[in-house]
């Protein structure tokens, strides 16, 4: 008899698990593993429009989802960073208002490192994002990432999706049954415990009891099995990011052909920050903010201002969530996937991203042999360094912003609520700037270059002064920031909008050349 998984959640994340195992486990083949996930109808999906990393490509292609359809079937566009707004200086404190962490890597024809030079002002007065790269200036004029002609998941620019999560949960429910995953509607009574502890089955309202060789837990906050069934404990990082509500809106277009935004765009505001995520007929707004520092009512109240007139009546949704994450993600034969294994925030997307990692280390270190411990131990060691280094990229962006006009600001850059080792990071990055030497590609999921953004765009000052002598290649370096500036302007000229790349997927497959 062949393994067998049961899948307890949809959503996203079950359905994304459920797809992306039955590709790489073989579901549909004779010698594979049988993958049935089961989702109650009484428990909906969040679904307040989400954005992702660039990796959610490859996680598509290899489940199988078609980029196109993508778009028509989910609102997807296409999404090359995260602008990030008033984070560095309050409204009219500073001259500059605004930095952004885009995809693209700085990456010179010559392998030349270019920020010590951009560092001794050899780049000119520009952000280090916008020298660095063409995508900046590219995702500020709404540029798509490709061209139409580009194949799926191929464009010269580096990118991800937004895309409506209801949406995207269906399609992928749909892919993942073709890919062999056995879908059963029904709602979980009961979590059944063996005598060691491991899961024993579950007991369902129409189908009786339901049992598996691996338990995958993708029920959400509630985590019935992980977290209710064997009392795994969740670690909250209340103490470092203290955002634990969100309010979501819906706002639609002025004019169905509006520009779309290329970047999540994060608004800083007194007591938190507000997401602006553009689909393709409308936008998806929400507000995340500390209840220590705002209440619902007032936080209300800047969710609408920032919605202007046509959102004075805009339905809005409230969420409460609790920042953090299980240190022990895989006990026995379960483990947790998705927002019952951990969520930070909004911020910077990991939500998806996490889900992502955790379906790819399932697939790599699945117990074909019934060595659970083993797999076991390298999972939760893996995701948990993940987690902990994903807390620290999170709270750079809070804990060097310049400003201090509230008291949430004035408690986000107090070291007292900074990890130990994103001071020492920081303290290592006063002479010198973040590179290969403090990332470990096996465990972090932001690189050297999302760091040196983040660092940079908020006004963070590394002082090469004592190394500028040992540094020779000046005049290569203002040749290579001038490629730099005429690359962005040829991907600004050559491009499509955001919104015709969107609007020629909506007819035609990508590969395809566009009609004259």
């Amino acid at each position: 008899m062949g393994k067998r998984v049961l899948i307890v959640g949809g959503g996203t994340a079950g359905w994304l698990t459920a797809g992306y195992l039955a590709k790489r486990l073989g579901a549909d083949l004779p010698g594979g593993v049988a993958i049935t996930l089961v989702e109650s109808r009484d428990i909906g999906v969040l679904g307040v429009g989400e954005g992702t990393f660039p990796t959610i490509r490859r996680t598509l292609e290899t489940i199988g989802i078609d980029e196109a359809e993508l778009v028509r079937r989910c609102g997807a566009t296409f999404k090359q960073g995260a602008k990030f707004v008033h984070w560095r200086h309050a409204p009219g404190q500073g001259a500059t208002d605004h930095y952004s962490h885009p995809f693209q890597v700085a990456d010179a024809s010559d392998g030349l490192d270019l920020l010590p030079y951009w560092l001794l002002g050899h780049g000119g007065p520009e952000n280090w994002d916008e020298v660095s790269n063409p995508q900046k200036k590219a995702a500020d004029r709404q540029r798509a990432p490709k061209l139409p002609s580009n194949p799926d998941y191929v464009g010269p620019l580096n990118y991800a999706f937004h895309f409506d999560a209801i949406a995207l949960a269906g399609l992928l429910r749909e892919q993942a049954v073709k890919n062999g995953v056995r879908h059963l509607t029904d709602t979980v009574k009961e979590v059944l415990l063996a005598e060691d502890g491991a899961i024993a089955g579950v007991r369902t309202e129409q189908n009786g009891v339901l049992d598996a060789d691996l338990y995958v837990d993708c029920t959400g906050f509630r985590a019935e099995l992980i977290g209710k069934a064997m009392g795994v404990p969740f670690k909250s990082c209340r103490d470092v990011l203290f955002c634990n509500r969100a309010i979501a809106a819906q706002l639609p277009y002025a004019r169905p052909d509006d520009p779309i935004a290329s970047y999540t765009i994060s608004t800083a505001q007194d007591s938190g920050w507000i997401w602006d995520i553009g689909l393709d007929r409308r936008r998806g707004i929400g507000h995340v903010y500390s209840s220590d520092h705002s209440d619902d009512e007032a936080a209300e109240r800047v969710l609408r201002g920032y919605l202007g007139a046509a959102g004075a009546d805009a339905d809005v949704r409230h969420f409460k969530f609790e920042g953090g994450y299980r240190e022990t993600n895989w006990v026995k034969n379960c483990v947790a996937v998705g927002l019952s294994s951990g969520f930070f925030e909004p911020l910077e997307a990991t939500g998806i991203a996490f889900a992502e990692v955790s379906a790819g280390m399932i697939a790599n270190l699945f117990p074909w042999g019934g060595d659970y411990e083993t797999s076991a131990r390298q999972f939760n060691t893996n995701l948990l360094r993940r987690y902990e280094r994903a807390l620290d990229f999170i709270k750079l962006h809070y804990c060097i912003s310049e400003r201090t006009d509230t008291a949430f600001w004035r408690d986000n850059v107090a070291d007292a609520s900074v990890p130990d080792s994103l001071l020492e990071m920081l303290d290592r990055w006063r002479f010198r700037p973040p590179n290969e030497l403090d990332i470990d590609g096996q465990i972090d999921i932001f690189t050297e270059a999302s760091w040196q953004y983040v660092l940079y765009g908020t006004g963070w000052k590394t002082d090469l002064s004592a190394k500028a002598g040992a540094l020779r290649y000046h005049e290569d370096a203002r040749r290579a920031f001038a490629e730099v500036r005429r690359q962005a302007d040829y991907a600004i000229a050559n491009l499509p909008s955001n919104r015709d790349l969107v609007n020629f997927a909506q007819t035609r497959r990508f590969g395809t050349r566009a009609a004259a």
